[in-house]
């Protein structure tokens, strides 16, 4: 895990708080997984980068992202999951997302990515149970 400082205001004044950020590469049967924890923003996206484009370089098309754990996503974490399915995509696979809080998946809807992932509920449904 890659600790994160991060500050909060309460009623008096700014308090430290740490926030941690993991990566999980492993296999499901033949399917490669990412599963990924905590936040994903401007500070932790090139870290997913490396390893979706790590996975990709190995020869794997076709991936599956876990986000179970994923508590919040910005634009930059955004550019890195389409940048992915780009690639995927370009090498005759897919990146198959798997997502259930309703907090992200309302971010994929807002943006339209519903329609461009395949967005699974379930590690199963996606192929990689």
């Amino acid at each position: 895990m890659v600790p994160r400082r991060m500050c909060w205001i309460n009623e008096e004044s700014w308090v430290p708080m740490e926030q941690y950020f993991r990566i999980e590469e492993r296999t499901a049967g033949d399917m490669p997984v990412v599963a990924v924890a905590g936040e994903i923003d401007v500070a932790t996206a090139p870290q997913l980068r490396e390893c979706l484009h790590g996975v990709i370089a190995g020869g794997h098309a076709t991936l599956v992202l876990d986000l179970l754990e994923v508590t919040f996503l910005d634009s930059t974490a955004l550019g890195v999951l389409v940048g992915a399915l780009k690639r995927c995509r370009e090498l005759g696979g897919e990146l198959h997302v798997v997502v259930v809080d309703p907090r992200i998946m309302k971010i994929f809807e807002i943006t339209g990515l519903t329609k461009v992932f395949t967005i699974a509920d379930s590690l199963a449904a996606a192929g990689a149970a």
